[in-house]
This record gives structure tokens, C-alpha cells and sequence, in this order.
């Protein structure tokens, strides 16, 4: 039996529903910077907007042959053309950057979900291509001069192993704190480089939403993304070692919306939900207990924030709805 013959479940359904929202949203995103952009940077925007494209006409495919209705996702209507650039200075590529992280997630996690062949490879694809371009602009922000490298650390010539118990301990009334170890270094300075392009991302949106519940609601988001930077580099700080930080990527002074409320709430949520994740993986791998207890508080945080930016999507209509799974109850009454 081929691919083609085998239904898809509802887990794959599911991500690939996921994954057209997340693509259409990506077009319009790069629409805009794509307007504006240098021509060294359009190389690399068009790569991604061609990828996009081509994930969006597969994923058509395989639902149109399964019967199933192809989702609306983000059309032009969410999209205005012509209007000034909202954002600067090589921000356009620190999304990119941003975004790919998120793709290397999200289609990594949907390829253990997927369990046809062709659909398998299709994210396996998705992943591939995510992680070039991430490369990509990695390198490129590097060669500007926007993107902050972690800290350089003395190369360890022994191994060791932990011998007191207070290794974990993150609370000391008297005494000094043992210093942060390379794994919870890389934890913070991934949250805080995200969090980072996360902020501007809420100041550009907030300062062009026209829904003024939108606005507020972005306006937190601002706030929050400002805390756990904050909350984070602190850490580093008690380490000596400063958080990092660029001149790059900031929004303009631009009031006139390129996008649709919608798609900046949409936006938003994913990047929320991509925050509980990284608190989830920091809290995880931490080995001082004072991270952990901040990552969790921290994440509680995001949750609600979350939750709240849900709730104004379904006020709005904006709330697409996933495939749903047959009610059975309803069926048999």
C-alpha cells in the first residue's frame, strides 16, 4: 500500500494544521519586511517565502486528496501593502532568526507525531530547511555585528563530579552563590536573545493594533517580555557576566499597520507558547534550584498571558478552529 493510500490520523491532521497556519502567517510576515528590505537581505527572505510557499501547496495536496477542507489561515486580507516599514535595522533577519528556532521545533516535534511515510518526510523536510535558515542568519547578523555570541568559557582539562550537596542549592543567607555552569548559561542567554526580538516584535505591533483591547493586551506583552529579560540577565549578572544586548533590530516610529490585528494576536500566541517551552527545557537542566523556581515562576507568567490573548481571539472571531475529533455523545443521542 503506498503513502498516499494510507488516511492520515489525527495527529497528523493536526500538525498539519498547525503547520499551514504557522506558513501563511510566515508569508505575510516576510510580505512586509520584503517591501523594505536591502537587497542582501531579500536573498535570504525569499528563500524562506519560497519555502513557505511550497510547504502550503503540499500541505493543499495531501488534505484536498484526504477530502478534508483546507484551512483559511492568513490571507491578504491580512496583509497591507505600501504602508511604512514598522520595523529597523536588520530586523527583518532577527525574526527570521527567531522564527526558525521556532520552526526547528515545532516540525522536529510533528516528524515523531507523523507516522505516514510521506508526511514523515515532509516534516523532516520542513526541519531540514528550518535549520538552513537559521544558519543563514545566524551568520549573517554575526558578520553585522547584531548578533551577541554567548560567553567565552576557560576550556575545562578535568572531569569532575559533584560532591556537595550544596552544588544545587541556589539560597544562601551568608556566603557567596557557586557560579552558573555552561548548560544553564546557554539556557538563559537563548531565553533572553528571544525574549529580546519577542519585545520589539510587541512594541511594533502594539504601536500600530487598532483594537484597543488588542493594544493593552500587546502592551503586556511588551512589559513581560522586558521581566523575563530582566529576571534572567540577573542571573548572569551574579555571574559576571553580561546579558547580551544589540543596537540592532528596533521598531520604528511607524503607527500604520502592515498587518491584521489577527495575525499580530496569532503571532504573539505562538511565541508564547514557544516561551513555555524554553522556560520548561531551562527549568529542566538547571542544576541550581533557584533557576528552576524562577523559570517556573516565570512560566506562569506566560501561561496566563497566554490564556488571556486565547480568550480575546475567540471575543474577536479571530480563533480558528482546529479538526475536531467526532463527538460521540452528540452521535448516539
Amino acid at each position: 500500500m503506498t503513502s498516499s493510500a494510507v488516511p492520515i490520523t489525527s495527529s497528523e491532521l493536526a500538525n498539519l494544521w498547525m503547520a499551514f497556519q504557522e506558513k501563511t502567517m510566515i508569508l505575510r510576515i516576510v510580505e512586509h519586511f520584503m517591501e523594505h528590505a536591502e537587497n542582501e537581505e531579500k536573498e535570504l527572505l525569499q528563500s524562506h517565502y519560497n519555502g513557505a510557499l511550497n510547504a502550503i501547496e503540499t500541505i493543499t495536496g495531501i488534505l484536498q486528496q484526504e477530502g478534508a477542507v483546507i484551512p483559511i489561515g492568513f490571507t491578504e486580507k491580512d496583509i497591507h501593502k505600501g504602508v511604512p516599514k514598522l520595523y529597523d535595522y536588520f530586523y527583518d533577519i532577527m525574526y527570521l532568526h527567531l522564527m526558525t528556532k521556532v520552526e526547528m521545533s515545532l516540525y522536529s516535534l510533528f516528524c515523531g507525531m507523523s507516522y505516514r511515510k510521506d508526511i514523515n518526510e515532509f516534516f523532516i523536510k520542513l526541519t531540514a530547511e528550518a535549520e538552513v535558515i537559521n544558519l543563514q542568519a545566524t551568520q549573517f547578523l554575526l558578520e553585522k555585528g547584531v548578533l551577541v555570541r554567548p560567553a567565552l568559557v576557560t576550556m575545562p582539562k578535568e572531569v569532575h563530579f559533584v560532591q556537595d550537596k550544596d552544588y544545587r542549592s541556589g539560597f544562601h543567607l551568608f556566603g557567596d552563590l557557586r557560579s552558573l555552569n555552561t548548560v544553564e548559561v546557554s539556557l538563559i542567554h537563548h531565553a533572553i536573545e528571544t525574549n529580546l526580538v519577542g519585545m520589539q516584535l510587541m512594541i511594533g505591533f502594539a504601536q500600530v493594533a487598532s483594537n484597543n483591547e488588542v493594544q493593552d493586551y500587546l502592551v503586556q506583552g511588551m512589559k513581560l517580555s522586558k521581566k523575563i529579560e530582566m529576571d534572567l540577565g540577573e542571573f548572569l549578572r551574579q555571574s559576571f557576566i553580561e546579558p547580551p544586548a544589540t543596537h540592532a533590530g528596533k521598531a520604528t516610529t511607524s503607527k500604520i499597520a502592515p498587518f491584521s490585528d489577527k495575525l499580530m494576536m496569532y503571532n504573539t500566541g505562538l511565541l508564547a507558547s514557544f516561551g513555555l517551552g524554553s522556560n520548561a527545557l531551562g527549568g529542566a537542566f538547571s542544576l541550581r534550584n533557584d533557576l528552576p523556581i524562577k523559570m517556573a515562576r516565570l512560566a506562569a507568567d506566560i501561561f496566563t498571558f497566554a490564556q488571556d490573548g486565547g480568550k480575546l481571539m475567540i471575543k474577536n472571531g479571530w480563533m480558528e478552529e482546529p479538526p475536531q475529533i467526532e463527538d460521540r455523545i452528540q452521535l448516539t443521542k
